[in-house]
């Protein structure tokens, strides 16, 4: 899909009269600054000029391969150097990269690779049980292009082996700004999901938009969310593209987060609500010097307000939330220290975002009301590969004939301009006719001092069509019993927000990057009913 044929209007070049791309920025600094760090995994640090000289190794090598503008490239690979290495050779190539969810199912990682049309696959050992299933069915892939990083096996190329044919030679191809900078697949588990095309102006804007949260040259990030989220992509590019150095965590655990923090001085981390869950609760948090954060952010799902006033309370430096969808449009942000009174938001609109709150019917609300949030902003997806439809599905136009984009979240905005996000429109629970936002009883049921982690589904109920289950995680040794959460509960709820019933869980299914799983949670219920899982 080119600048030509996209569903989404894109800026103009006076929009954007100083774009450099994040391949060029990158250049850039290894001319500027060669020496500093760039990029630090485990064992392995690489400066300006190093990460430099082997990016475009990468896309030397690529382009020997005959790829160019426009063509794709996968990676399913846990992160490391070479991962990031690849991704910004690809660009540097020209070409457009799949980073590959590692939580997908094989079915689902065959699908996003033929609809991408990817020609080449980079792979890691951990991940080839998710790939041998249909390697045999890799027919858009060219001769030569399946790149292992850490394996051999016959009729994949050794990574280094495949770099070490390039030379050091500078290598550059002109970027346009509404070139295909990456495809990120959605988390659909049924069919095929939606590829989200964004541009390189997309890319750079946030890059350069995120010197409001004090990234730079000095920036010390630490990203511990895997490379294919976009949770992770937006704190990274933000990194690489103010010269910072970005040390990436192969796999996220609490004591090393903390250690790698102190070590290191980190200044930056974008995390996930539940790994600030887990690092706060970590009994030895306080031993630790964290005194060199400057900024704290956090994204993908909403961060509820306890926990931002202990991060506030017990970890230095400033706590942002970001609300936003992969796609664009929509986007808030809370500086949390500054509003120490509106924890319970996610914000006002931010980076060059308006929203507006929609009825079923698609009519604007008056402040105050609860309806579906739709967004837009200077830059918004280029559209979903190949899906025209479902990209249509998102589209609200307003009185001027603007185009915004439908959230598929439900909230309201406050007498203050602040916006109170409830629940995907999805995950709505109408019980008798009432809506029931399963997150007013979340934040009720993890007001109880047993409850550390809770989630509220509709399971199907005769009377009602379907009724609230809190699924409820213990603090250890508590005795609390599941009727006891239940009655407590109703106890402080509406009539129509009433518990049917509490079970208690060890733990609650969660994403890699911390959303739990809803529709996992839901099934067992709904098995053999018509609605939506």
């Amino acid at each position: 899909m080119g600048p030509d044929a996209v569903l989404v209007p894109q800026p103009s070049a006076e929009d954007f009269p100083d774009f450099v791309s994040i391949p060029g920025r990158i250049a850039r600094h290894a001319r500027d600054f060669p020496e500093r760090r760039a990029v630090v995994c485990g064992d392995t640090s690489r400066t300006w000029r190093e990460f430099d000289r082997r990016v475009g190794r990468v896309a030397r090598a690529l382009a020997a391969m005959g790829l160019g503008r426009g063509d794709k490239i996968a990676i399913l690979a846990a992160n490391s150097g070479e991962y990031l290495e690849t991704f910004m050779g690809a660009l540097r190539a020209g070409a457009c990269v799949v980073p590959l969810s590692t939580m997908a199912a094989a079915d689902a990682l065959e699908k996003m690779l033929d609809d991408c049309d990817a020609r080449v696959l980079f792979l890691s050992d951990r991940y080839r049980g998710l790939v041998e299933p249909w390697e045999d069915r890799l027919s858009k892939l060219i001769p030569g292009g399946r790149i292992a990083y850490d394996f051999e096996r016959p009729g994949w190329r050794a990574f280094e082996g495949w770099l070490a044919l390039a030379d050091d030679a500078p290598f550059e191809r002109p970027l346009d700004r509404l070139d295909d900078f990456n495809i990120i697949y959605s988390s659909g588990t049924t069919g095929l999901p939606k590829g989200i095309l964004h541009s390189h102006a997309m890319r750079d804007l946030l890059a350069v938009r995120f010197a409001a949260f004090d990234y730079g040259p000095d920036t010390v990030s630490l990203a511990s969310t895997p490379l294919y989220s976009n949770t992770t992509l937006v704190s990274v590019l933000a990194t690489l593209g103010g010269g910072g150095t970005t040390i990436l965590m192969p796999r996220f655990d609490v004591v090393r987060f903390l250690e790698i923090a102190e070590r290191e001085r980190v200044t930056h981390a974008m995390l996930v609500p539940v790994q600030y869950q887990r690092i706060l609760a970590h009994p030895d948090f306080a031993r630790y010097d964290l005194g060199a954060f400057k900024a704290k952010l956090s994204t993908s799902a909403p961060l509820r307000a306890h926990i931002k006033a202990d991060c506030l309370a017990r970890w230095p430096g400033r706590l942002i939330e970001i609300y936003g969808l992969t796609e664009g449009g929509a986007s808030c942000t809370l500086e949390a220290n500054l509003h120490p009174d509106k924890l319970h938001t996610v914000g006002k609109p931010g980076l060059g975002s308006e929203i507006v709150v929609l009825d079923e019917a698609g009519r604007v609300l008056p402040q105050g009301e609860v309806g579906e949030l739709a967004g837009r902003a200077q830059i918004m997806m280029k559209g979903y590969h190949g899906q025209d439809g479902k990209t249509r599905e998102l589209f609200w136009h307003d009185a001027e004939g603007r185009l915004f984009f439908r959230s598929g979240d439900m909230g309201r905005i406050d007498e203050d301009g602040f916006v109170v996000l409830l629940d995907r429109k999805k995950d709505m629970i109408i019980s008798g006719g009432f809506n029931v936002y399963a997150a007013d009883l979340e934040v009720l049921l993890l007001e109880h001092p047993d409850v550390i982690d809770a989630a509220v589904i509709g399971i199907p109920s005769d009377e009602w069509g379907e009724t609230p289950l809190g699924l409820c995680v213990l603090r250890p040794g508590a005795a609390t019993t599941a009727e006891e959460l239940r009655d407590w509960a109703n106890g402080r709820l509406g009539k129509t927000q009433r518990l049917a019933a509490v079970e208690i869980r060890d733990s609650l299914p969660r994403s890699t990057i911390g959303k739990i799983m809803k529709r996992e949670l839901r099934e067992p219920y709904w098995a053999g009913r018509t609605a939506r899982i």
